[in-house]
């Protein structure tokens, strides 16, 4: 049935007419062409039937009598080839409206051979009608993957009725303002909302589609054109929908897609989804397309061919059943926002605060009341001494200040203190009350805590205390000659002496140490001109914070040349400072020794699509680490002083040593540099740009020498403490997954060897097995080994990236897990960020011959691998609603590394889910 919508849009015809149970669409080659005209005459013109179907239709051709004047062209008669009247009602109904459509206006200026051409596309669609194939039954749409689709093929994101037209109405004024009102080809995807670089040939084939169906043969459109165009897009009628699709496709408007058509539309889809692979292989995609949907090699496929493909399509249900609906209802009915009274909600959310950042929230509470009693400490005491008549309060607020400052620049290198905190992680319970995962955020916060403390105590001194000196009485500085002799008369005495002198250095060189840790200078976000260019990033970060050696030299003699106190003893600062410098010089000297006598060998290098550089190295004797961890890597051929930190990649069962470094700044560009130099293009069957393998006893490449120290620990090496783990990758920062991924598959193939008899123990260094298949009882007995339980039983992999040639990172690893996985139990999502959201037309082509290819191959075409992609971005809220319904009564470890954005709603979500469900969510991120 048709539904009123359809009838009342006359650009987008009845089911009838498309896609029926008793019809399917077919026209043959135009034959006996329209001779020239002579003024107002009847012509004839002949449709025959290709030679394979003429046989079973019985009659040879149609005859169709055009009535061609001056400005019209009208029907005269359509007869069958024995000279008979054609009673097919639907003819009789096309050709009543050929007369309308082939109507040219009183214009003269227009020349005869586009008119016939109008004309010609008419008939052939009038043709196509009397002569079809035996009938194909119609797609039952009633089916769940049908209704999904259904909802899908979209010109347009947003279709929020009369607000959507207003804007493109307002869009349509601006841009048409020097045209006389006529919207250019050129510029109608921006009109539209189509504004990206690479829709603008998307949207250029959209505009001939409905040019081609109007018969507008001109490249700008009126505004009433305009909205006739807009109420075909926006139309939801799938039927509307599919029509228009088909005719942007079908580029000769016959009714049929041929082979070099399917191409071209794949090129173009391809385009405007950033998917280059895809368009190297469109004439491969294109043959493929035709040899599911061209049975018969008839060379062409139908409107009907193409809906089938769209409603057959395969989509991913949440889960089956009535319970599981009920389930997914009730849960959703929790997450709604309650409308609670503001101070009840404030203090429901200051709860769920608490409850989630209760090690955040006390360590804190801890280091501030700390400052807070150091500095009232300090402050009572100078307020009892004679300088207090003297110095006010000033003197206070400097002393104060100075004290909170000397143990903030003994607590700030703590958090850097890495092998220190990777041992209390592995080694003790403390990681139950210590959030260690924060030790870059605490050295953040105490950084800045140095610089409010540098403030007070820098203004309070200068500004206050050093012209109160000047300008007291006689009387009242009798008590300060004991520590600074004669009154001055200079604010220069002040300043020439150690006190100021390191004080000021000390300034200077904080201020320049903070800046260039900033972000906008240590990701290299402004656009400096050369040569202050060398300020902005990685390096000018590196070399800027080593000044901490001298600032730390300065602050003790600082502290040693102290104002109004002589005694050593109350000389603190040393004091302060002693246990953590030691402890800092220690982890630098462990550094210089363990990289030394470590050494490791390049086993592989390859460079792939997106900048990126994976190193696999000898696993050095005794080393040993969990995935998730990292290591920091130094090449001397780069820079014989910097360590830079990168995730391992490879699992603590593999028999090597891998990192994938992105080029990201100086250090790392310059570091690809050198080893694209002793890389090759692969040979065939081999991943990467360029290649360069380490065989034995062969004439092998040069290798730059690398050292490494570590492993480090990181928040994802404890992906093992939780039942369920969902893991999210950003771009390059799904490097700690992947060994995570790859060590639960290791442990997986691991037991099943056990099961069978191999007996397969656990290697030293590596994580037990894991299998989340076994009973309790049985995994009890499968442990790491340094006792640790391995509890995972799931594990869900999201891995997000903008570029099509960055799935190539991980490719093998990705197929080696499904393949290995026979169990189910990790299941992979890939997303393709670039390509539009599964139902928009820009990207609906891809999603066909995605489903084709996966379905023939079981090859993903965007990722190149067994693991179906995903197109945009995951839609979190509907992932952790998925875990809570398969996991009741579980705690799921969140673990994400990669860039800030998705922290927000990632965080919110795992808060949100884990007061209103019973699965417990929680959340930890990577830092760097």
């Amino acid at each position: 049935m048709q539904s009123p919508e359809d009838n009342n849009h006359h650009h987008c015809h009845s089911d009838t007419e498309l896609v029926t149970a008793e019809r399917t669409l077919f026209s043959g080659p135009l034959s006996g062409p329209l001779n020239k005209r002579t003024g107002g005459a009847k012509k004839s013109a002949r449709f025959t039937l290709p030679d394979d179907h003429a046989a079973a239709a019985g009659n040879d051709y149609v005859e169709i009598t055009l009535d061609v004047r001056d400005d019209t062209v009208a029907v005269h008669s359509v007869k069958a080839a024995g000279g008979g009247d054609v009673d097919d009602p639907e003819i009789v109904m096309l050709a009543k409206g050929l007369e309308k459509k082939s109507s040219f206006g009183s214009s003269v200026a227009r020349n005869a051979s586009s008119r016939i051409k109008q004309v010609s596309h008419e008939l052939k669609r009038l043709a196509s009608l009397t002569r079809r194939p035996p009938p194909m039954g119609r797609f039952d749409r009633t089916k769940s993957a049908a209704a999904q689709a259904l909802k899908g093929l979209k010109f347009i994101s947003k279709t929020d009725g009369g607000a959507a037209w207003a804007r493109v109405d307002k869009r349509f004024d601006e841009l048409t303002d020097a045209t006389n009102g006529l919207l250019p080809r050129s510029l109608f995807g921006e009109c539209i909302g189509m504004n990206k670089k690479s829709d603008k040939e998307f949207a250029g084939e959209l505009f001939n589609a409905l040019s081609r169906r109007r018969n507008i043969t001109v490249d700008s459109i009126t505004k009433a054109q305009l909205k006739d165009f807009w109420d075909q897009i926006a139309d939801q009628s799938f039927d509307c929908r599919l029509q228009t699709f088909f005719d942007m496709v079908d580029k000769d408007a016959d009714g049929r897609i041929s082979e070099e058509e399917v191409r071209e539309i794949i090129t173009l889809s391809a385009s405007a989804n950033n998917l280059s692979n895809i368009q190297t292989q469109a004439d491969e995609y294109a043959r493929l397309i035709m040899e599911e949907l061209d049975p018969n090699n008839l060379g062409y496929i139908m409107i009907e061919n193409l809906e089938m493909l769209l409603l057959q399509g395969p989509t991913q249900t949440m889960r089956g059943g009535g319970e599981s609906r009920n389930l997914s209802k009730m849960l959703s009915e929790k997450l709604k926002p309650s409308q609670d009274h503001p101070l009840t909600r404030w203090y429901r959310d200051l709860r769920y605060f608490l409850l989630d950042n209760w090690q955040r929230v006390w360590v804190m509470a801890l280091w501030i009341g700390v400052m807070g009693g150091l500095f009232a400490y300090k402050y009572v005491q100078y307020k009892n001494r004679e300088v207090f008549e003297v110095m006010g309060h000033c003197v206070c607020m400097a002393k104060g200040a100075a004290e909170t400052l000397k143990l903030n620049m003994a607590l700030i290198l703590l958090p850097m203190c890495r092998n220190t905190i990777t041992w209390l992680r592995n080694k003790t319970r403390l990681g139950a009350a210590v959030p260690f995962d924060d030790n870059i955020n605490f050295h953040k916060v105490i950084a800045v805590a140095i610089g409010i403390g540098v403030g007070i105590h820098g203004i309070s001194h200068l500004t206050c205390d050093f012209p109160r000196l000047l300008n007291a009485e006689a009387e009242k500085y009798e008590a300060m000659e004991e520590f600074f002799g004669d009154q001055p008369t200079s604010y220069w005495f002040f300043v020439k002496g150690w006190e100021g002198v390191t004080g000021i250095v000390m300034v200077v060189l904080m201020a320049i140490a903070f800046t260039l840790a900033s972000p906008w200078f240590r990701r290299n976000k402004l656009n400096i001109p050369k040569p202050l260019n060398k300020l902005a990033g990685f390096n000018a970060f590196w070399y800027s914070h080593h000044l901490f050696i001298i600032v730390y030299t300065l602050l003790i003699i600082h502290g040693i040349k102290l104002y109004l106190t002589h005694h050593w003893y109350k000389k603190t600062t040393w004091m302060y400072l002693a246990i953590p410098l030691l402890l800092y010089a220690g982890e630098r000297l462990i550094r210089a020794f363990r990289s030394s006598i470590k050494p490791v060998e390049i086993l592989k290098v390859a460079v792939y699509p997106g900048n990126v550089l994976a190193l696999h190295m000898s696993k050095p004797q005794g080393f040993k680490y969990k995935s998730g961890q990292y290591i920091f890597v130094k090449c001397a051929a780069v820079s014989p002083f910097e360590w830079h930190p990168f995730s391992i990649t490879s699992a603590p069962r593999d028999d090597y040593l891998s990192v994938h470094i992105r080029t990201l700044g100086d250090w790392t560009r310059q570091l690809k540099a050198v080893f694209s130099e002793v890389c090759q293009p692969p040979p065939t069957g081999k991943s990467g740009l360029l290649r360069a393998d380490f065989l034995e006893g062969e004439n092998n490449p040069n290798f730059p020498k690398v050292l490494i120290d570590g492993p480090y620990g990181a928040p994802t090496q404890d992906y093992k403490d939780y039942d369920v783990v969902l893991l999210v990758g950003l771009g390059i920062g799904a490097t700690p997954m992947i060994s995570v991924v790859k060590d639960i598959a290791n442990n997986m193939k691991a037991i099943e060897e056990e099961e069978n008899g191999v007996g397969v123990g656990v290697e030293e260094g590596g994580n037990g097995p894991s299998p989340p298949y076994l009973s309790s009882s049985k995994r009890r007995k499968n442990t790491t080994s340094s006792g640790h339980e391995f509890k995972t039983r799931r594990a869900y992999f999201y891995w997000m990236t903008r570029e099509q040639g960055s799935f190539e990172w991980f490719k093998g690893v990705m197929n080696e897990v499904a393949e290995m996985d026979h169990k189910g139990v990790i299941e992979m999502h890939n997303y393709c960020t670039s390509v539009y959201e599964e139902g928009d037309a820009r990207s609906a082509l891809i999603a066909m011959l995605q489903n084709i290819n996966h379905a023939k191959n079981g090859v993903d075409i965007v990722s190149g691998t067994r693991v179906k992609s995903h197109f945009a971005r995951p839609n979190w809220r509907a992932v952790y609603k998925r875990i809570a319904l398969n996991h009741p009564n579980s705690t799921v470890g969140v673990f994400y590394c990669g860039a800030p954005p998705p922290v927000k709603d990632l965080r919110d979500l795992a808060s949100d889910f884990t007061h209103k469900t019973s699965t417990r969510f929680e959340f930890h991120k990577e830092n760097f």
